[in-house]
């Protein structure tokens, strides 16, 4: 029976410092919007990939695909997509973004947005400034590398829920590997321009980009952290 005992409460002693591992890298990690410029050893980006690799999927059809973009020819896809953007191109979305942002949703916007600006001395109301900004998405922040994640057409919305949560395991992988990553949906208002560039089937929908690296932790940038709901606002409990 002591032996028991013991077994069981060494059980919960693992499961505990298991839990607490990924409440420590979901504790630390947050949105990098400043890198070094230093590239990360191909080794440590295949073991992020590895790690990640192993997501749920429905069916277990693992829709996402990786395009890893380095070196030179990052700064060529940065160029090209920069240029686009800058230039005031429409959207060109494979999946359509929020409607509009209302209640708790655009108060939790605003509160991201307005944390961001004032982190950087950006006054309220400069839209301008914003809009700026906002252009350092297709500067990838200063990342060494950019990954565009992409699925299959035919499998609409769940594809691309499971390649949410791939992306999720992407940035936990690079979190616990020492690496700073930021998933950016605004990689993918370019996704016809990316698809073509990349040669990507037509049958291919572009979910989202992640620029990964080196964290840059003197940048004032990545000195702020946003805030999470409790437990109360976000689940219901059902139980007669």
């Amino acid at each position: 029976m002591a032996e028991t005992a013991a077994t069981s409460a060494g059980a919960r002693h693992g499961i505990a410092e298991r839990i607490g591992v990924l409440e420590e890298l979901l504790g630390e990690r947050y949105s990098v919007r400043a890198f070094q410029p230093a590239e990360v050893p191909r080794q440590t980006i295949e073991h992020v990939l590895k790690t990640a690799q192993r997501t749920a999927s429905w069916c277990n059809s693992q829709p996402w695909q990786v395009v890893i973009v380095s070196g030179a020819a990052k700064e060529r896809f940065r160029e090209a997509i920069y240029a686009e953007a800058s230039a005031g191109a429409p959207a060109d979305s494979d999946f359509p973004f929020p409607r509009e942002y209302l209640g708790v949703y655009l108060e939790r916007r605003r509160e991201s947005g307005f944390q961001l600006y004032n982190t950087l001395g950006i006054p309220r109301g400069d839209k301008a400034a914003y809009a700026k900004q906002a252009l350092e998405n297709y500067n990838f922040f200063g990342a060494p590398h950019v990954a565009i994640i992409h699925t299959n057409e035919a499998l609409g919305v769940y594809g691309a829920i499971d390649c949410g949560a791939y992306v999720s395991n992407f940035m936990l992988a690079a979190q616990a590997l020492g690496l700073g990553a930021i998933a950016q949906a605004a990689l993918a208002r370019q996704s016809g321009l990316i698809r073509r560039y990349f040669h990507l089937a037509e049958d291919r929908r572009v979910v989202c980009g992640i620029s990964f690296g080196f964290a840059d932790n003197a940048h004032r940038i990545n000195s702020y952290r946003t805030s999470r709901a409790g437990i109360a606002e976000t689940a219901t409990f059902v139980e007669e």
